[in-house]
């Protein structure tokens, strides 16, 4: 069997991170993720393209929805191999799924009432994609190995992890394929972080490959300085207390609520901001948030030594963690301004929703966006200015201040991203480009040809390419 890859997510669009690679009789999956653009969601629900039980391993670069969010399902429908990642990402990932099962039947049994209510007939939105019985079969085949550790996986195929520098635990993924007396190695970005950001460690180089996937999130835009993030954070906390309402900033639980809280610890010990309380309402975020400080030796030195000295960079005075579902409710009926950071990041579901509900329609309130919003999201159409929204199926009009921050992103930008292929010494067989929006996706594979002559590609969902 001639090597091969086929791209069955995040080709051409943001989410969905699936990519099986196969040679010698071999399988591999490299991540197992949802689509959460919504045009794309029907894809999750298709039987997978190839039968679960054929495939030898999957290979987690981390535990986000979008690389991960997929696993209950396919190990449902047979899938029993090992699925290899960090210690990090093991532990982080059964919170997750466990997380994302609750929401789903949450959601499915709220949407039959609403329709029932309606007198609607719909097809499988009223079941969850899978319960939280589901997420915890899968649990066993998770298999922690060390970064640069080999695993050698069917006839000649030898993976190894690589710190990515963009979650905890995240990690690029170098695939190494022997066939006769010929190696190729395929190195895949994962979500790549970006060099100097607080609380994690730089992003590994590579110097050779014969084949490279990477990411293009953020592939048409440089981030603000960090200092011009703290700036404007703080001055629309500033904007939003004057005026009396509630900031809410919608936030993934893994990274980025951890990264928010970073930056609200330092702004009080600068007196930047007035002391509010600040909640951070999602039981998921409060449990990853743990095993960071867990986790020191994936930590950058000024991180370690914050730690070291007893200083959690994650916790402040006026800090509380909600783990229940009437204390998040509770926190609607204070008077005066707070701080809520809630899941999900792109608001496509979780307690964020009901804040929204609540806010949204208030001039007085203020929605700070810290992270991407792909197309298809309920966070897209309100950061991307639409004067009405639909949430839980009503409409409200958005009246609320709405602030798009760049700076806080876990994803590196263009120049970073040309940077880290420059490390590679010699030109690859083929670049495929993935994981970004498709005109995004595009100009950037245009960029890298421009730049390098290399040969590069934006693969179609579904596309299989040939690795001669």
């Amino acid at each position: 069997m001639p090597l091969k890859i086929t791209f069955l997510g995040a080709a051409r669009c943001v989410t969905g991170s699936r990519y099986l690679v196969e040679g010698n009789g071999t399988r591999v999956l490299v991540d197992c993720g949802l689509h959460q653009e919504r045009p794309h969601r029907e894809r999750d629900w298709a039987p997978f393209p190839v039968r679960p039980d054929s495939i030898d391993a999957i290979l987690l670069t981390h535990a986000h929805l979008d690389h991960s969010g997929l696993l209950p399902k396919l190990v449902r429908e047979g899938f029993r191999g090992p699925v290899y990642c960090t210690m990090a990402t093991r532990e982080i990932v059964q919170i997750i799924l466990l997380d994302a099962a609750s929401l789903q039947e949450e959601d499915a049994e709220f949407k039959k009432n609403r329709h029932k209510r309606e007198g609607r007939t719909v097809a499988h939105p009223e079941i969850p994609l899978y319960t939280e019985f589901d997420a915890r079969a899968c649990f066993p085949q998770l298999t922690a190995v060390d970064y640069g550790q080999p695993v050698a996986i069917g006839d000649g195929f030898e993976a190894a992890f690589f710190d990515a520098g963009h979650t905890l635990g995240s990690a690029m993924v170098r695939l190494k394929v022997r066939d006769g007396g010929e190696e190729r190695a395929i190195v895949f970005s994962g979500d790549m972080g970006r060099p100097g950001k607080p609380i994690l460690r730089d992003p590994t180089n590579f110097r050779e490959a014969d084949y490279i996937v990477v990411e293009s999130t953020y592939a048409d835009r440089l981030h603000e300085p960090e200092e011009q993030t703290i700036a404007k954070l703080a001055e629309a906390i500033n904007w939003t207390a004057r005026a009396g309402g509630n900031i809410l900033i919608p936030s993934f639980a893994l990274e980025r609520s951890q990264e928010v809280l970073y930056y609200l610890n330092r702004l009080l010990l600068q007196s930047a901001i007035p002391h509010l309380a600040v909640f951070l309402d999602s039981p998921m975020a409060i449990s990853i948030t743990e095993l960071f400080e867990q986790h020191p030796e994936l930590m950058d030195e000024e991180t370690r030594a914050l730690l070291r000295a007893g200083r959690s960079p994650f916790d402040f005075a006026g800090l509380h963690l909600v783990r229940t579902v009437d204390e998040s409710k509770a926190i609607n009926h204070i008077g005066g301004t707070v701080i809520i950071i809630a899941g999900s990041g792109m608001c496509t579901g979780g307690r964020i929703k009901h804040h929204l509900v609540a806010n949204i329609s208030r001039p007085n309130s203020s929605v700070l966006f810290v992270g991407f919003q792909a197309n298809g999201t309920l966070g897209r159409e309100i950061a991307g200015g639409s004067p009405e929204v639909r949430i839980l199926g009503k409409d409200y009009p958005v009246h609320a201040r709405i602030v798009q921050f760049t700076g806080f992103s876990g994803h590196a930008d263009q120049n970073q991203l040309f940077d880290w292929l420059g490390r590679f010494e010699k030109a690859p067989r083929g670049v495929f480009v993935t994981h970004g929006e498709e005109t995004v996706s595009e100009h950037f594979a245009g960029m890298v040809t421009e730049r390098t002559g290399w040969r590069v590609s934006v693969p179609d969902y579904g596309e299989t390419a040939e690795l001669d």
